[in-house]
């Protein structure tokens, strides 16, 4: 297993505040690049989080509501003018394509990189990207329009090689990969040595959710079950419950009792409404049904896996 984190690029919602940028994040698996939304000042702040943009490949929207989307454009521009090269996948709902396509053809009509749109349909769960080390799926939501959520894992690993067995039993190297992916030993005068005496369970995959711009839904947590990170909409406290209701968003308890019922690791608070001047009190509020929950902020950098 290697390298998996979240890095937060926006976490406010739908204007910018002086404060806070809309909703951006990048996850980082193995020094590859997957942005989550789009807001604006995406561009700032991946600078100011080092972020290398020649590894950003796919960049996945959630729904087409600008504060998730505004900043792209510029960021598609931008990488060009930089000479990025190869492919950049869009993941989005299939109106993206007739909204933002004609738009980028004028402004960025000699792009150094292939553009490439993967519609993702918002109504059901389903896998969206796939390679080695890592799978996307999406997250059903309940918001005013077609929203989804992304699920982050990595592909399970093998089984750790318990080298003092492996020495003692005098194992071929030619073997050693064969057992490390399950298989027994067959030694040569044909006993069989079970797989779990020569090695112990691999490293559990990190999972990371996504789940902004939703109002309070149940039926998310099978999908998100014992992540070991969630980031959940809290874009109001309790003094705002029936707004939240009414807008479609979550308050901070109710983000927090998502992740008690979903038994995760650790919850991460964001899209903030911008009448909070200080969120600490969302996050008191959402400690008290769930303690394991932080606030988010630009430049957080959260670390699933070194």
């Amino acid at each position: 297993m290697a390298r998996f984190e979240l890095n937060i690029l926006g976490c406010g919602a739908a204007t910018p505040t002086q404060r806070h940028s809309p909703s951006a994040q990048v996850v980082n698996v193995r020094d590859k690049l997957f942005m989550i939304d789009c807001g604006e000042g995406v561009q700032l702040n991946l600078r100011r989080m080092k972020l290398n943009m020649s590894r950003l490949g796919h960049i996945f929207i959630s729904h087409l509501h600008g504060d998730h989307c505004f900043g792209l454009p510029g960021l598609l521009s931008t990488m060009s003018l930089l000479g990025h090269g190869g492919e950049m996948v869009i993941h989005a709902h299939p109106d993206f394509e007739r909204v933002f396509m004609p738009f980028l053809q004028y402004f960025c009509r000699e792009m150094t990189f292939t553009l490439r749109f993967e519609p993702c349909y918002m109504t059901s769960t389903e896998p969206i990207y796939s390679d080695k080390g890592l799978t996307v799926t999406t997250i059903p939501l309940r918001h005013r329009i077609p929203a989804c959520g992304f699920l982050f894992e990595e592909q399970p690993g093998e089984r750790h090689l318990q080298g003092d067995m492996a020495k003692f039993y005098n194992i071929p190297v030619t073997l050693l990969a064969e057992i490390k992916r399950g298989a027994d030993y067959v030694t040569p005068d044909g006993r069989v040595i079970p797989n779990k005496v020569l090695t112990t369970p691999p490293t559990p995959p990190a999972r990371y959710a996504y789940c902004c711009d939703t109002a309070y839904s149940e039926r998310i947590i099978p999908y998100i079950e014992e992540v070991d990170v969630l980031y959940h909409d809290a874009t109001y406290g309790d003094d705002a419950e029936s707004y939240a209701r009414q807008t479609m968003h979550s308050t901070a308890r109710q983000a927090a009792t998502i992740a008690r019922e979903a038994r995760v690791g650790q919850l991460i608070l964001g899209h903030f409404s911008g009448r909070y001047r200080d969120e600490n009190l969302l996050l008191d509020e959402a400690r008290q049904v769930f303690e394991n929950t932080v606030l988010a902020h630009e430049g957080m950098r959260c670390v699933l896996r070194r």
